[in-house]
């Protein structure tokens, strides 16, 4: 396979689709080594730096080409740019990787089937923290895609890697000065318009790198800021469904202003051959200021569409802002020392997500309705006496305040040695290393319920009570008609001058508020050689994990606290094989072991018993373990083309689920609810990822060849089975995992000259299972219908230096689709609209 070569002119011509077909009719019988098609001589083979959407996709192509594991990649452009918005949804266009979207934006990763929470996201090598309380998972979104250099994802996992996911990791770098051939500056300004809303957001970035010190030093910047001012229509049920009959439902409407700061900074120091010194810096603030209102239906007793009946309706607001940041600082060094070499890295990560003092829910009680219905199970449409949406029926019932502060702080010290050497007549490498990761998370939470306003210290008169003296304008909502809107600010003036202290809640601001640590020692020992044509990667890998988990309960009215201590050992062998069968054909194939820790939610110290009902985290959960094999055949098709199929199978033990426990041999075998998680036996997924991809140029005669055309398609399938304990004995079924999709399809065609630039892109994910909701009823597990969505992105370059950009996302309007068991009953349907995207970029490079 040849090195990578980011000058398209020089590089040695590629066969296409022709020349695919020729070797396969020759039984692939290419011989490596065959010398490559002489040049024409009047050909001049001038260096010129290639940039747009093709080039990226040819420099991705040259990392995934050269790696020793299965990865996939995406890059900038070039000129500071992925080719979407934020790290999520660049990363969706790749094989076996899909999204999961918050109010129609990209925010969280799956791979090959495996939720967020089972996949690992790192910055320069360095885990990055979740910023939420209960997850592992890492919102992407919050990630501006102007600071990134690339993005990987990591399919199977070398003995010199964390072992710490089941699906892939997710690696980001920022932008290299030694990436570039010259000096880059870029500049963008722009705005969005989301047409549900008709709100605009304006954005920018700045991209700087170059070199300094006889190039020498490398420095790379990039800035982002941005404000997103958007929202969602909403109505749903939670799958309350009494067979075809339904017992409540919620309309919601949404209004939300996301901002984002970040910035990003390289530094290399290369102060002779073999030595390098690296600081790499990012920072991002993400602030989600969201206002929920909410008009709530709950009929006296579960009733069909169509029917007609007495109902309870209430009215609420939810106004919060709040505020997650995610910090990363690489300090590191390599160097070699002749057959020697060694690297050592120190990487401190933090996150936090802070929610001041704000209005969790503000609720109006309306009292009682007759004659109250619904339409359609799947969108309801409220039935109902035009009284019910007047503000002059509802009064203020309860506000609850609440605030909160999590943080999530991880430090590693890694360090490797390796020796170049000789064996079995080829070139080899023993390496040998061990890395140290303390992580940290706290949570500390207050929550505080007001109520009897009509008493001290309120002593609010009837009209101050009423829904009107805070009715706000009506929402434009697409299924019927709203009612009031509530507005927040004579809210918070009614609270404002109260004591608040007689109103917390001490069991919500007691049981929520912990302390966990996570100590994980590792070492390894890896050897790379070449025996009979193959390359081998081979060694083993332990991990050794302490955890530490501090909290409080609420037992039977008194508060009890609660600590856990416990250590697991993990011996994780691996082997990876590589055969390339010519210049541009390569079979790999891998073994190998991983395991993954349960989410901080699952492990929360918190509980709360009261008689014979319980709910609470389960701290003493298992880790999850995984046993992955790999097998696929990868061949590169010219530039920016390639072809490629790969199987995958993973066997995953002590998966975790959440389950009622009551009736449990122990202690819960007399409770009549005990409401947590339990490890699974055991689980599995496997499946075929294929891809294609390829520039038509050269294999189309004129403007036929600017096309670009790609397609890949993850077909994969999951079993696993849970249990709980019902009549004194135990009953099991069988599920999909969470999250994974038997289907994930994109689609792209693009056209690309020197001057105009587009990109129609299709993005699909079968239906999945979002939540088993109860083991002894699959009709209640919830399901994310099916997705697809279009996008389409145009940029015009008048010349070198200027570009003009204008994308519409989700011009399908795809809207977002939750089930209780079958299609026909809603558990939530949720439209965000389409948004229109233009920019304008100066580049000086």
């Amino acid at each position: 396979m040849r090195h990578p070569d980011r000058y398209e002119p020089t590089r040695r011509p590629r066969p296409g689709l022709l020349a695919l077909a020729a070797w396969l009719a020759a039984g692939g019988a290419m011989a490596q080594g065959t010398p490559a098609p002489a040049a024409d001589a009047g050909t001049a083979l001038v260096p010129v730096v290639v940039r747009g959407q093709a080039a990226a996709a040819d420099r991705a192509l040259d990392d995934q080409e050269l790696a020793s594991d299965i990865r996939s990649v995406v890059r900038s452009d070039g000129i500071g740019r992925l080719p979407d918005k934020n790290a999520a949804e660049a990363l969706q266009r790749l094989p076996g990787v899909s999204i999961e979207r918050d109010q129609g934006e990209g925010r969280y990763v799956r791979v090959r089937g495996l939720g967020p929470d089972l996949n690992a996201v790192t910055i320069h090598g360095s885990l990055v923290p979740s910023p939420e309380r209960d997850r592992r998972a890492v919102m992407l979104d919050v990630l501006p895609s102007s600071l990134i250099g690339s993005l990987e994802v990591i399919k199977t996992l070398t003995p010199e890697m964390d072992a710490n996911s089941l699906g892939g990791t997710i690696e980001v770098k920022s932008l290299s000065a030694f990436d570039l051939k010259a000096r880059l500056l870029s500049v963008e300004l722009g705005a969005s318009n989301n047409r549900q809303t008709d709100r605009s957001s304006p954005y920018g970035s700045l991209v700087f790198a170059d070199r300094f010190l006889d190039g020498r030093l490398g420095v790379a910047l990039g800035l982002n800021a941005e404000r997103r001012r958007f929202g969602s229509k909403n109505v749903e049920t939670g799958g309350a469904w009494d067979a075809d009959a339904l017992e409540s439902f919620e309309r919601r409407d949404y209004r939300i202003t996301r901002d984002r700061v970040g910035g990003a900074l390289n530094l290399e120091l290369r102060p002779a051959q073999g030595s390098a010194y690296t600081l790499r810096a990012m920072s991002s603030r993400f602030t989600d200021d969201e206002r929920r209102l909410a008009h709530g239906i709950a009929f006296a007793a579960a009733q069909p569409a169509g029917a007609l009946g007495d109902a309870e309706s209430t009215r609420e607001l939810k106004d919060r802002k709040e505020t997650q940041r995610i910090e990363s600082l690489v300090l590191g060094t390599e160097q070699r020392f002749g057959d020697w070499s060694a690297n050592a890295a120190f990487g401190v990560s933090r996150s936090s997500e802070h929610t001041p003092p704000h209005i969790a829910g503000a609720s109006f009680d309306g009292g009682d309705f007759a004659d109250v219905g619904f339409e359609n199970t799947r969108t309801p449409r409220l039935v109902g006496p035009a009284a019910i949406n007047d503000a002059a029926g509802y009064e203020l019932d309860e506000i609850e305040l609440e605030r909160m502060l999590v943080k999530d702080r991880e430090r590693n010290l890694r360090f490797d040695l390796a020796r170049r050497l000789a064996a079995f007549g080829a070139p080899a490498e023993v390496k040998f290393g061990a890395k140290a990761s303390r992580r940290t998370k706290t949570s500390a939470q207050t929550t505080w319920i007001l109520q009897d306003f009509g008493d001290p210290p309120f002593s609010l008169p009837d009209a101050q009570r009423g829904l009107g003296a805070y009715a706000g304008p009506s929402p434009d909502y697409p299924l019927g008609a709203f009612g009031p809107g509530i507005e927040a600010a004579p809210l918070r003036a009614l609270v404002g001058g109260i004591d608040l202290d007689p109103f917390v809640d001490d069991e919500e601001s007691t049981i929520n508020n912990f302390r966990m640590k996570e100590d994980i020692d590792a070492a390894y020992l890896q050897g790379k050689f070449e025996l009979a044509g193959w390359k081998a990667i081979t060694g083993l890998r332990y991990e050794g994990t302490r955890f530490k988990a501090k909290g409080s309960g609420l037992l039977d009215g008194e508060f009890v606290p609660t600590t856990t201590d416990r250590k697991d050992r993990h011996w994780l062998p691996g082997l990876h094989l590589r055969r390339d069968l010519d210049d541009d054909t390569a079979v790999r194939a891998a073994f190998s072991k991983s395991v993954v820790r349960p989410t901080f939610g699952q492990l929360a110290p918190g509980f709360a018993i009261e008689g014979d009902e319980a709910a609470f985290g389960n701290p003493e959960l298992r880790p999850l373990r995984s046993t992955n094999l790999d097998l696929g055949i990868e061949r590169r098709l010219g530039f920016a083309g390639v072809i490629s199929a790969y199987g995958f199978h993973k066997r995953i033990r002590d998966f975790v689920y959440p389950t009622d426990l009551a009736g449990t041999p122990g202690r819960w075998e007399g409770f009549d609810e005990a409401i947590s998680f339990a490890n699974g036996d055991k689980a599995k997924v496997y499946g075929v990822e294929l891809a294609w991809s390829q520039s038509l140029k050269g294999v189309l005669p004129g403007a036929w060849g600017a096309l670009l055309l790609g397609a890949n398609a993850t077909f994969s399938k999951s079993d696993a089975r849970i249990e709980r304990f019902d009549g004194g004995a135990a009953v099991s079924r069988s599920i999909p995992l969470p999250s994974q999709s038997d289907r994930i399809v994109n689609l792209m065609l693009g056209y690309e000259n020197d001057a105009f630039s587009l990109r129609l892109a299709a993005n699909h994910k079968s239906r999945y299972l979002l939540e088993v909701s109860d083991v002894l009823d699959a009709g209640r597990d919830l399901y994310v219908d099916a997705q697809t969505q279009l996008d389409l992105s145009a940029r015009w370059s008048p010349s070198k230096a200027w570009q003009l950009s204008f994308e519409l996302l989700n011009l399908n309007d795809a809207p977002y689709s939750v089930y209780a068991g079958q299609r026909a009953r809603n558990a939530q349907w949720e439209t965000y609209g389409r948004t229109v995207r233009l920019s304008l970029k100066y580049t000086l490079d």
